[in-house]
């Protein structure tokens, strides 16, 4: 087993173990419609074993930022048909991260819609939005017969995801967005049996999870999570806790047979995350980089001591299209330019140059 060699996770096998992390690149516009620009963004970049697509809005009022693509309309759904229909062209395979942003949003942005969360808590800090930079809101929390119709969403946006041609769908429980929202105890202060106990807390991610699983095929669906991670007040510092509500989820939905588990940790050989890996019993893919750039020699060492059954990068994907050409032969890297990653246009975007192999 190597960085290099063909993996199966679910109902797709990969050419080689290194996945494009879903990195968010506002390119789509103020309606959200990928268009030919984000097609060829991803074509470039096919010959990585899977790449997960940037973060998608399931429902408009899931929207996060400005110019973030969705998964709800008929224009998005035939644009993101381009999107796979391009990276299928060159032989690759591509899942759609299906993200609800949950409070970590603004009406400003998401058309006048309300923002909604686990618990009436806000973000201190500021989004950006439309009109511009605004204190994030206090969001409604919801109620407990809300819970449903919220899961469709993620049912909805899933199937969505099949329709433009995706292989599968990787649900978005990290990073502070909706999902994690309910797993924090900071964010999640809920008295009902969606909150509380690590179990509790657990609970609406596994029951998206099974709707999903139930509705695309568990083997076409990942699930992403950021333990300790602890950004966008998605806090998670009490170790036990951490543990036993990351526990609780996975012991609910290890027996779907899902595709994959992805974690993003800064420590992907340590305690925590190879304890989860265990208690998954699926084939697990580690991402160490969160702002900063995972290395070849990092990557070669998380597949050589066992760590991970797979490497999730951002930035290197980001500058290097043939990322796994290089890597492949230890060839040099083109800088990433920070400058570039949201903005629009092809600068930082398309203009990356590949090696001639």
């Amino acid at each position: 087993m190597t960085l290099f060699s063909p993996l199966t996770l679910g109902d797709l096998t990969l050419q080689n173990r290194l996945v494009m992390a879903p990195l968010t690149r506002v390119r789509s516009g103020r309606h959200g419609v990928p268009g030919p620009l984000v097609a060829e963004h991803y074509r470039q970049r096919s010959t990585l074993g899977l790449i997960v697509s940037e973060g998608t809005y399931p429902s408009h009022a899931g929207q996060g930022f400005p110019g973030q693509p969705g998964l709800v309309t008929p224009e998005q759904i035939a644009g993101w048909r381009e999107v796979t229909d391009a990276v299928h062209s060159e032989g690759g395979l591509i899942v759609a991260q299906v993200m609800h942003a949950g409070r970590v949003t603004h009406a400003a942005t998401t058309g006048g819609r309300e923002v909604v969360a686990p618990s009436a808590i806000a973000i201190d800090g500021v989004t950006r939005t439309y009109d511009g930079k605004k204190p994030y809101p206090v969001p409604r929390a919801l109620g407990t017969d809300e819970l449903s119709s919220v899961i469709e969403e993620f049912v909805q946006g899933s199937k969505n995801a099949i329709a433009a041609g995706f292989d599968g769908v990787e649900l978005h429980a990290a990073n502070g967005y909706l999902l994690h929202e309910f797993l924090s105890p900071a964010s999640n202060r809920r008295e009902d049996s969606y909150g509380g106990s690590p179990e509790n807390r657990a609970r609406f991610v596994a029951e998206v999870v099974e709707a999903v699983a139930d509705a695309i095929g568990a083997g076409r669906v990942g699930i992403r999570i950021s333990p300790e991670h602890n950004i966008q007040d998605a806090l998670e510092t009490d170790g036990d806790d951490v543990r036993a509500t990351y526990r609780s989820l996975l012991d609910r939905i290890s027996p779907l047979g899902l595709s994959y588990l992805s974690v993003l940790h800064k420590n992907p050989a340590g305690e925590l995350v190879q304890d989860l890996r265990r208690a998954f019993s699926g084939p697990v893919l580690v991402n160490s980089g969160f702002g900063e750039i995972t290395t070849r020699e990092e990557a070669l060492s998380i597949m050589a001591d066992g760590v991970g059954d797979a490497v999730v990068v951002g930035r290197p994907a980001i500058a290097n299209p043939d990322l796994v050409y290089r890597w492949s032969k230890d060839l040099p890297l083109n800088a990433v330019d920070p400058s570039t990653f949201y903005s629009v246009g092809a600068e930082g975007y398309t203009d990356y140059p590949a090696l001639q192999s």
